[in-house]
């Protein structure tokens, strides 16, 4: 692994470790979204761009570092945001965090699931070089594949 995988590895690393050592993961309960959205409406009117851009930040977070808590994320956008707005943070922000998660996967992991998985790989292989775009666009569609 090249010196600069190392380093990313090492920063994905600390970032989820960070994550639970500070307890973050308590944020992505619908009942705290609940108990705090007065506390979040009232940010929300003071400064309704910096709010947006922070949600947008933690939300691409998660998703790239594929922490839990999207889920919950993505329900709760479109009440502390409206339907209009959720939308549009949450679709961009879950497709910068998916990007970010498959260039992780693809460049940081790839070698250590290719001594895992071996020959396993190699039908998904074949059948990428095979169908290319339409094989993955069904793998996708899939829910057994993430």
């Amino acid at each position: 692994m090249t010196r600069g995988r190392w380093g990313l590895l090492v920063g994905l690393l600390a970032a989820a470790m960070l994550f639970f050592a500070l307890d973050l993961d308590r944020f992505a309960s619908l009942e705290l979204l609940k108990a705090e959205q007065a506390r979040f409406e009232a940010a929300r009117r003071e400064a309704p761009w910096r709010t947006a851009m922070l949600y947008f930040l933690a939300y691409v977070a998660v998703t790239g570092l594929s922490l839990p808590g999207a889920a919950v994320m993505t329900l709760a956008v479109g009440a502390l945001f409206g339907p209009f707005a959720g939308t549009l943070i949450v679709s961009f922000a879950s497709t910068i965090g998916a990007t970010l998660a498959f260039l992780a996967s693809r460049h940081v992991f790839r070698d250590a699931v290719r001594a895992r998985l071996g020959s396993r790989l190699e039908a998904l292989d074949r059948g990428i070089a095979r169908e290319g775009a339409f094989y993955l666009f069904t793998l996708r569609l899939v829910p057994v594949f993430p």
